[in-house]
């Protein structure tokens, strides 16, 4: 069966520094370089057929990073407009054993507004921790001029529909590299959560999460660690 798996970034230096980051495009810290390398070695024997990333460099060099322990093929951006398109083509023998990779501003974790750049315990001192634990987990509470994850679920489940899914349902197995909201929207629609259930629902870095797709559905089989899956995905 076709295989999606799901791997929130490894920890970016921002996340280091507990800064609300979002759109801001911070590269992993050298914690989150050695999980990417962990969850490459988890996954060196799934072969993929297709990648799907976001537009910031952090989930880029986790997919980067995952796959430069992988033994069935070799990662490559795919352009898709423009002269990157035309250059970007490898024919004939040398074309076979790349991997493409797809990045989308879909994907890209949720745009956090004022937020973005704040210290999380600052912020608690500001409005208060049941504050910002709403912002952080609830459903449709967007912070000061950003989104919700109800918006960002706008974003990424057309995505996941359009883009994603067809690959799986020609036989693909998909790796997407994103972040912990962007896939948090992912995961509860996939999973059919309640806005209740999504507040427990938090998805841990550099950890790969595992899906079989079978006669339409996604059936999940868990995180994959070195003790093998563990099924359950809400504390």
């Amino acid at each position: 069966m076709p295989l999606l798996v799901l791997v929130r970034h490894g920890e970016s230096l921002w996340n280091k520094l507990n800064l609300f980051t979002g759109w801001v495009d911070v590269p992993l810290s050298e914690k989150g370089i050695q999980e990417a390398l962990k969850a490459g070695e988890l996954l060196k024997d799934y072969k993929f057929d297709v990648i799907f990333t976001s537009k910031l460099v952090r989930a880029i060099q986790t997919a980067m990073l995952i796959m430069s322990k992988n033994k069935h093929g070799v990662p490559k951006i795919e352009h898709e407009s423009g002269k990157m398109k035309e250059w970007g083509i490898v024919y004939g023998e040398h074309g076979k054993n790349y991997i493409p990779v797809y990045t989308a501003w879909q994907l890209n974790e949720r745009y956090y507004g004022k937020l973005q750049g704040w210290n999380k315990d600052y912020a608690r001192k500001v409005y208060g921790d049941e504050q910002i634990l709403l912002w952080a987990r609830s459903y449709d509470m967007a912070p000061p001029g950003g989104e919700s994850l109800k918006d960002t679920a706008e974003r990424t489940i057309p995505y996941l529909k359009e883009r994603i899914i067809p690959e799986l349902e020609k036989g693909r197995n998909v790796l997407v590299s994103a972040h912990g909201n962007s896939l948090r929207s992912i995961v509860m629609y996939i999973e059919n959560l309640t806005e209740e259930e999504v507040l427990r629902l938090n998805i841990p870095t550099g950890v790969p999460l595992v899906y079989e797709y079978k006669n339409g559905e996604l059936i999940r089989k868990g995180y994959l660690t070195e003790n093998g899956f563990i099924n359950k995905i809400i504390d």
